[in-house]
């Protein structure tokens, strides 16, 4: 708990809004990325207003404010504590919708197609390889097939600089680990994948967010934040970035990467949703390769259980070199599910199922056109999730809402999650992929917009 009030302290004198507002934001940003858990105590009023340096009324309104929200339960004599996912009122069908995990959409041959690569895979393949330890980072076979499909965004990728990581947030960790020791700084978009935002706190390293525009990241931003504290790299997720849909533009990418050239900053382009766009600007790796440590995978593409990722480093011994850290954090990848892949990737089902999820993902988009054509929300024809500004005359901020949809079955993600700069917008994201079907995917539409459309009347419903 000490952790997360010292994290508190730094992140109030960064945050532009009333303490007693901050403070329920900071719960629920720390729930987002573990630093808080269910049923976690948090100090009495008193203590914590004398840690936080505040006057006892506002971090009372601010424990008011938070179990408003659903974030904590008091109990006399007991103390305040942490509360869990709060528990959801079923839909007209009886169970709830799932649209917090972006997960991509599950094509209707999905399962057979599985079935049958399974099936191919045990009768092919020496079923003890499968149960052994292989070597770190795939096989050439494997290596071959990863690079055929980074090959898609990198014309020039070399097998020698290939690995094969158990997942995206895997080869992170990893790269995280390697670039920057704790205590040095890390920078990136305003808004990100929290799972970056975990990382960095469980390896004890900085986050600082650079100034945007509606097109990302500013270079002029960069540029200055090299000059004054050189950060150990510059993370990005610039197309179809997680949460806002934001793909920059080619101009800013190669503004952004002659910065990390000019100042020799590390990239790390987690490009985890780059199959999906029929197109889109070059990778970052393209304008600054010696620099840049590209990751993509198959999680966003294919499928999340799959957990196969292809990162390509600059070099060969840069390759190697992270190959360690890797080891050290997650010994290997799956053989089993690595295998599956190299099959898909060489048979062409990944080419299919990819065609099959861009096709479901357009229909899911076209029906959040028409039911929530009257709500202005972020998204890509592509994509399978939106980013969802909260209209300010609706009276929702971003916990409430989501808190609102969870009571209704409806799990999406607030816009706290996301910050990194302590400023969270008053938003949330919407995943569509998760649904099981494009019916099901409508009525928890419909039911967003009938939130929205009638917030006093549905306020009243929670108890």
């Amino acid at each position: 708990m000490s952790n997360a009030i010292h994290h508190w302290i730094k992140r109030l004198a960064d945050m532009r809004k009333p303490a007693y507002l901050a403070i329920p934001e900071l719960i629920e940003e720390d729930l987002a990325t573990g630093r808080l858990r269910p049923r976690d105590r948090l100090p009495g009023l008193r203590d914590l207003a004398s840690e936080l340096d505040l006057n006892y009324t506002t971090v009372a309104r601010a424990y008011a404010e938070a179990r408003k929200r659903g974030l904590l339960d008091s109990r006399a004599g007991s103390g305040t504590f942490v509360r869990g996912r709060a528990p959801t009122l079923p839909l007209t069908g009886g169970s709830s919708i799932e649209m917090s995990m972006n997960t991509p959409p599950e094509p209707a041959d999905y399962a057979a197609r599985l079935r049958e690569s399974a099936a191919r895979l045990m009768a092919e393949t020496d079923p003890y390889r499968l149960l052994r330890y292989q070597d770190f980072g795939g096989t050439s076979a494997d290596k071959a097939a990863g690079t055929g499909w980074l090959k898609r965004r990198l014309p020039d990728a070399d097998a020698e600089n290939v690995l094969v990581c158990p997942g995206i947030h895997s080869a992170l960790v990893a790269l995280v680990s390697q670039l920057a020791r704790p205590g040095a700084m890390i920078c990136l978009d305003t808004l990100a994948y929290p799972g970056i935002k975990a990382i960095a706190a469980q390896l004890g390293v900085r986050l600082q967010a650079l100034a945007r525009d509606d097109e990302g990241p500013l270079a002029h931003a960069f540029e200055a934040l090299c000059k004054t504290d050189k950060p150990a790299a510059f993370y990005c997720n610039p197309t179809l970035q997680n949460p806002s849909t934001l793909t920059l533009t080619h101009k800013r990418r190669e503004a952004l990467a002659d910065v990390a050239l000019r100042y020799n900053v590390p990239i790390i382009e987690d490009d985890a949703y780059a199959m999906l766009p029929q197109q889109a600007p070059d990778a970052l790796a393209r304008f600054a390769p010696e620099l840049t440590w590209y990751v993509t995978g198959l999680s966003k593409s294919l499928g999340a259980g799959l957990r196969v990722a292809y990162l390509h480093a600059p070099t060969p011994r840069q390759a190697q070199r992270l190959a360690g850290a890797l080891r050290a954090t997650t010994v290997m990848a799956s053989p089993y599910t690595v295998s599956l892949a190299t099959q898909w990737l060489i048979d062409g089902t990944a080419h299919d199922m990819l065609e099959a999820i861009r096709s479901e993902s357009r229909a899911r988009q076209s029906i959040a056109s028409r039911v929530l054509g009257a709500c202005p929300y972020d998204a890509h024809p592509d994509g399978f999730h939106l980013w969802l500004p909260i209209p300010s005359e609706g009276g929702w901020s971003s916990s409430e809402l989501a808190l609102q949809l969870r009571n209704q079955g409806i799990a999406a993600v607030a816009g706290a999650a996301f910050s990194t700069d302590g400023n969270p917008p008053n938003a949330v994201r919407v995943c569509l992929g998760g649904s099981k079907n494009r019916d099901e995917c409508e009525e928890a539409l419909r039911l967003i917009a009938e939130t929205l459309d009638h917030p006093h009347h549905l306020h009243s419903a929670v108890m």
